[in-house]
């Protein structure tokens, strides 16, 4: 089976959180399953950015970015972030390969909108690298960094590179491991399933807003893009991967629709 995992950056940001997630990964791996992950950096980036005196500007749960955050988004997302990611799956037993969008037109880009500046939407994903490195044995890791044919450099939302990296590698399973239970419904509830339509309900309906709005909408969008199941669950539960794998409620498991039984 082929899974990419996608890694919300707070999980990153501990050495304690990242091992335990690596060695979880590492597992995973082993037991058979083809892997790629995809990460975030979030946190780490506001951080950075903060420590220069540059503020972080969202909107609709996209980082407003700035050509001074260009550069902060290539020493974050694919230099620190990822190589210590890198380093924890190495340390856990697995050829691990940090890569971003850039290596080898792995995804490109287009901007999506000015008013967010160098914000790309990706156009088009390239998964021969991932087919090469998984097949052999090794996992790829991907920044979500993105460029284009023309040289230029793009802060990509992680929800939708890994939606753009799952579709193209043909992962049957896209598990979004974040800092949030799951889902949560009008009542303030975790959603153990829920549709394409009702995720497009909670947003309409103003329950789901920020990253979560994001991140529904990324999750929609790999749903229809051919990927079976989507999973939005929490990074910090114990064996949370495992339990997943094993189709154990954890979290909110998002399906196109609901498949009716007699």
């Amino acid at each position: 089976m082929k899974v990419l995992v996608k890694l919300g950056g707070t999980l990153l940001d501990s050495p304690a959180s990242r091992d335990q997630l690596a060695a979880q990964l590492v597992q995973a791996r082993e037991s058979g399953v083809e892997l790629v992950v995809v990460h975030g950096g979030g946190k780490q980036m506001t951080r950075f950015l903060t420590e220069r005196g540059i503020e972080s500007r969202f909107v609709n749960g996209l980082r407003v970015t700035t050509p001074e955050t260009v550069d902060a988004v290539l020493k974050v997302f694919a230099g620190t972030v990822n190589h210590e990611l890198v380093a924890s799956l190495g340390k856990a037993g697995a050829l691990a390969v940090g890569l971003s969008g850039i290596d080898a037109f792995l995804t490109e880009a287009e901007q999506m909108d000015p008013a967010l500046g160098a914000v790309g939407r990706v156009t088009r994903s390239n998964p021969a690298l991932l087919h090469l490195l998984a097949g052999a044995g090794y996992l790829p890791v991907v920044a979500c960094v993105a460029g284009d044919r023309r040289g230029r450099v793009f802060n990509v939302n992680a929800d939708q590179m890994a939606v753009a990296c799952a579709a193209a590698f043909g992962a049957q399973l896209l598990i979004f491991l974040t800092d949030v239970d799951g889902v949560l419904d009008s009542a303030r509830c975790v959603r153990s399933v829920l549709t394409a339509a009702e995720s497009e309900r909670l947003i309409s309906e103003g329950v789901a807003t920020g990253g979560m709005q994001a991140k529904l909408q990324a999750a929609t969008a790999a749903l229809r893009g051919g990927v079976d199941q989507v999973w939005i669950a929490p990074g910090a539960a114990p064996g949370v991967l495992g339990r997943i794998l094993a189709a154990e409620e954890v979290g909110t498991r998002m399906v196109l629709q609901e498949v009716q039984t007699a």
